[in-house]
């Protein structure tokens, strides 16, 4: 291949990642809100747990994991041990651990350094949104990938993030009365609902509600956990009936 063709190729391909990008930013665009009152929340729960200012500012910037950070504040302002809340933040992220096995092959094309630069904005509004642009038969195809994950994952970034700076800074000056807390959950309803588009997602949504629901009670935030894994098994095992009774149907 010619200096010029190569040239040609890496200047269409960029324009392709571009337009990717703007089109991951207008999918993410309205959980941005829900996001950012959400990141407010986790910034005043950090101070009001004792965190100095700047203790706060190296936990939102370097964890970038809300659920996590808002399971462990109150065990690290209990004094319990170390290992526990280790062990509590590891339980609750461990979803990531499904989100990146979901998402992973669709890079694997990339260096190690670029797949682990990824992974650290993969969250819950990329792992709903990603694959509905690129299901699992799309992993065999490069182009737009890239562009379209960081679409979502940089605005949400930045929305988490200056929205825990400001909960931060500003967390004696808003009074818990505004209820700012259920914005989180509103940001995810936000994500959920437009997924549950057929049987299997519904099933999967309401297996998992239900078993959460009934599994609150458990250490550690493992009733997190128990209602991921249940929900998708229900999903798969619904979707499986249904591919079942529309191949006898044919």
């Amino acid at each position: 291949m010619s200096n010029t063709q190569a040239s040609t190729t890496e200047l269409m391909s960029a324009g392709v990642e571009k337009r990717a990008f703007r089109d991951g930013f207008k999918a993410c665009a309205p959980t941005i809100p829900g996001i950012f009152a959400w990141g407010m929340v986790a910034g005043m729960a950090m101070v009001k747990s004792d965190l100095s200012i700047l203790q706060s500012l190296g936990m939102t910037f370097l964890v970038f994991a809300g659920s996590a950070q808002l399971a462990s504040l109150p065990l690290m302002a209990a004094n319990v041990p170390l290992s526990v809340v280790f062990l509590t933040a590891l339980v609750v992220n461990l979803r990531f651990v499904i989100f990146a096995a979901a998402i992973a092959p669709h890079f694997a094309h990339l260096p190690w350094y670029k797949r682990l630069w990824h992974g650290y904005f993969n969250a819950d509004v990329t792992m709903g949104l990603f694959p509905q642009r690129f299901p699992a038969e799309t992993v065999p195809h490069k182009e737009g990938k890239v562009g379209y994950f960081t679409g979502i994952g940089y605005p949400n970034w930045c929305a988490w993030q200056s929205g825990s700076v400001a909960g931060i800074l500003l967390a004696s000056q808003i009074p818990q009365s505004w209820g700012i807390g259920f914005a989180g959950t509103l940001a995810l309803l936000a994500i959920t609902i437009p997924l549950t588009i057929n049987m299997a997602a519904l099933a999967g949504v309401v297996v998992a509600g239900a078993v959460a629901v009934a599994a609150a009670g458990l250490p550690y935030k493992l009733g997190l956990l128990v209602a991921v894994i249940v929900g998708m098994m229900a999903a798969m095992a619904v979707d499986t009936v249904l591919d079942r009774k529309k191949g006898e149907d044919e």
